[in-house]
C-alpha cells in the first residue's frame, strides 16, 4: 500500500495536469473540496501561474474562490484532538486568506496534492509550524502575523506611512472560556491561553489608522494580507482578507463576507479605505506581504 502511494505521488509531480483518480487516492479524510482543488491546480499548471510573483499568484487563486459560501467553524472538527483540516467548499475570513496563501506556497514548491496543501496549512496555522493541542493554533490574528513573519512566510508592513503602534490588548478567549467548546471541556488550556495572550500583549505591532488608509493604498499589492483592527474589548482583529488590485489599480478588500446580503467570498466595492464601514469599533488595518517560499 505504501509503495502504491509513493508511486501516485511521483506521478502527480511528473504530469502536467492532475487526474481525478490520483487526487482521490491521495485525499486525506480531513480534506473537503476535491473538485475545487483539482480545478485550481490544473488551471495553475496549464496557464503557468507559478511563474508569477506569489502575490499575483494568490490573486489568481482568490478569483477562483470567489463565490465560495461563507461557512464558520469548519476547523472545529474534534473536541479532544486538534486536527489540521482544509475545506474548500466553505470558507470564513481567516480560512479564505490562509487557504489562498497556502495553495500559492504549495504550487510554488511544485506540489499538487491535498496532502501537500495540508502540510502548508499546518505550517502557517500553528505556532512555530507545529501542531499540538488546541492551544498550538494561532487563534489571534496578530499572533498569526507575528509567528508567520518569524517563519518568513510573510513580511509585516510596519513602515507604511501613518503607521502607529497597535496598543489594543487581547484576552477574550481566556476571559470567556464558556464561548469555546474546547475550553469548556479542557479547562487546563485556559491558563496556557492566558500566558499566550500576555505574550501577544507585550509586542509592538503597527497598524494604519482608518484616516490614513487612502494614503497607503498605492503601496499595497495584490495578495497582501489584511487584518482589520478593532478596539472591541479583548480582541485585536475583527476581520481579515486580501488586497486585490483591479485593472485601474484600485486596492479592494477581497474577503469571505459574513454579511447577510453576501455570505460568500467577494470583492468589496470601492477602495479599501471606503470599505471598513460596518462597525464603529473598526480603527484601521495592519498588513502582511507574502514572501516567496
Amino acid at each position: 500500500m505504501q509503495s502504491r502511494r509513493t508511486f501516485l505521488m511521483a506521478m502527480v509531480s511528473a504530469t502536467a495536469l492532475v487526474p481525478r483518480e490520483i487526487l482521490a487516492a491521495a485525499k486525506p479524510n480531513n480534506f473537503v473540496g476535491d473538485a475545487v482543488f483539482e480545478r485550481i491546480v490544473n488551471k495553475a499548471v496549464s496557464e503557468g501561474w507559478t511563474k508569477l510573483p506569489i502575490g499575483e499568484l494568490m490573486g489568481k487563486i482568490a478569483l477562483e474562490l470567489k463565490g465560495t459560501p461563507y461557512v464558520a467553524n469548519t476547523l472545529e472538527i474534534s473536541l479532544d484532538k486538534e486536527i489540521c483540516s482544509v475545506n474548500l467548499s466553505g470558507l470564513d475570513c481567516v480560512t479564505f486568506f490562509e487557504t489562498t496563501l497556502d495553495l500559492a506556497r504549495m504550487l510554488k514548491k511544485g506540489k499538487k496534492t491535498p496532502k501537500a496543501l495540508l502540510e502548508e496549512v499546518a505550517y502557517t496555522r500553528y505556532r512555530g509550524g507545529r501542531i499540538g493541542n488546541y492551544t498550538s493554533r494561532l487563534h489571534y490574528t496578530t499572533d498569526w502575523f507575528y509567528d508567520n513573519d518569524k517563519k518568513r512566510v510573510v513580511k509585516l508592513l510596519s513602515d507604511l506611512p501613518g503607521s502607529q503602534v497597535f496598543e489594543q490588548k487581547v484576552g477574550y478567549m481566556s476571559g470567556h472560556p464558556d464561548k469555546y467548546r474546547q475550553l469548556s471541556i479542557h479547562t487546563e488550556f485556559v491558563p496556557i491561553l492566558k500566558q499566550q495572550e500576555d505574550l501577544i500583549n507585550s509586542r509592538s505591532l503597527k497598524y494604519v489608522p482608518k484616516s490614513k488608509l487612502a494614503d497607503v493604498e498605492p503601496l499595497l499589492q495584490t495578495g497582501d494580507i489584511v487584518g482589520v483592527a478593532t478596539n472591541a474589548t479583548g480582541f485585536d482583529i475583527a476581520h481579515t482578507g486580501l488586497i486585490f488590485k483591479d485593472a485601474d489599480g484600485v486596492a479592494h478588500l477581497m474577503d469571505a463576507s459574513s454579511g447577510k446580503a453576501k455570505m460568500q467570498v467577494t470583492i468589496e466595492p470601492g477602495p479599501l479605505s471606503k470599505s471598513l464601514t460596518w462597525s464603529t469599533s473598526l480603527v484601521g488595518a495592519m498588513f502582511a506581504r507574502p514572501l516567496e517560499p
